[in-house]
């Protein structure tokens, strides 16, 4: 895919502490990639470094070929959709909406029909005379998205733009903005800390932890194979267990953990302390003789519609859980169950001093 946007050894510091260092990444046309992380981990300052909000203190980003590093942010064609939608409340949706084109100089007489395009795009068209403050949170998002779109931007940037809406608002918007993107083959960068956000709307996900991406990756690569176990542990639930290496052979570890003993595809030296992972979906409670397997006994069975969980107990930081299809288990709290999964999906990664 031909490259786009770069991000060349960006560095940022506030008041002498860093918050990242070397960032180095970049993104395709057309390409819509989410920064993933807890709260923290410099995603939107990187976001505002991008937009120009932001200075940079070392590095450089490059849109289109072109270094943009000390170009102002009204000059830089990018437009920012933020979590507060940043709408002005004393003006109609259409002044909103055309509030970015008569910035860039044109005349309020010839917007018209380009706002009420923008706003075809978001099913806002019958809205354009109401003020913002009369909106729902959803409406609201619409406008925000809109006023963006319609000065035609080099990139977009979305901080965090779903989180005022509830679940299923946020499930359905999510879902609209990707189709919107990809109709407009429009090239997006996401900030959410929501995993299942980042999961749904995005082609690939930066993870982020302390000013670092620990992985850059498209969600089925992030979920299947995590790089370490903070992105494991950040990407997807899991069932976790802190344990050591006693034994290999034949590119196969035995892990004794807590729970009993656990084989792993790895080359880790014997005595090596290792955190190991299974996603719930891949352990069974019907195990053959093959495999591992470990005896549990149920903290919890819990019905989440198409699927249930079972969670095991488990003293912290281990975890145990087991995630079933339907809602027909027939587990209870205090059954003894065996969890059984196959030896190559276990996730082990040595473990952080």
């Amino acid at each position: 895919m031909q490259r786009y946007l770069d991000v060349v050894d960006v560095g940022k510091a506030f008041k002498g502490t860093t918050v990242m260092s070397n960032m180095d990444f970049h993104v395709a046309k057309g390409e819509l990639v989410s920064l993933l992380g807890p709260s923290g981990c410099g995603k939107t300052t990187l976001l505002r470094i991008i937009a120009g909000l932001t200075s940079a203190d070392e590095g450089d980003v490059l849109l289109g070929g072109r270094a943009i590093t000390g170009v102002p942010a009204h000059k830089r064609n990018i437009s920012v959709v933020f979590q507060s939608y940043a709408l002005f409340p004393h003006l109609t949706v259409a002044d909103n909406v055309a509030f970015g084109l008569r910035a860039r100089g044109m005349a309020k007489g010839d917007t018209g029909d380009k706002v009420i395009e923008a706003l075809e795009l978001v099913r806002m068209q019958d809205y354009a005379d109401r003020r913002v403050g009369a909106l729902s949170g959803g409406q609201q998002q619409r406008v925000a998205v809109a006023r963006a779109l319609i000065v035609n931007p080099a990139l977009l940037l979305l901080d965090e733009p779903f989180s005022a809406l509830d679940r299923k608002l946020r499930e359905t918007m999510q879902v609209e903005l990707k189709t919107l993107l990809r109709a407009r083959k429009m090239t997006a960068i996401f900030v959410t800390h929501d995993q299942d956000e980042a999961m749904g709307v995005s082609d690939r996900i930066a993870v982020m932890n302390a000013g670092k991406i620990e992985q850059f990756a498209s969600p089925s690569e992030l979920y299947a194979r995590p790089a370490s176990a903070s992105v494991m542990d950040f990407v997807g639930l899991s069932t976790r267990l802190f344990g050591t290496v006693t034994a290999k052979a034949n590119r196969q570890l035995t892990i004794e953990t807590a729970h009993g003993a656990v084989t792993a595809p790895g080359v880790l030296a014997v005595g090596t302390k290792v955190t190991l992972g299974v996603r719930p979906e891949l352990i069974r409670t019907k195990t053959s003789e093959n495999g591992n397997k470990l005896s549990v006994t149920l903290a919890d069975a819990m019905v989440l519609g198409s699927k249930t969980q079972l969670h095991g107990r488990a003293e912290a930081p281990d975890r145990l859980l087991c995630e079933l299809p339907g809602m027909g288990s027939g587990f209870r709290p205090g059954d003894r169950v065996t969890f059984g999964w196959n030896v190559a999906d276990t996730l082990v990664y040595e473990a952080v001093a």
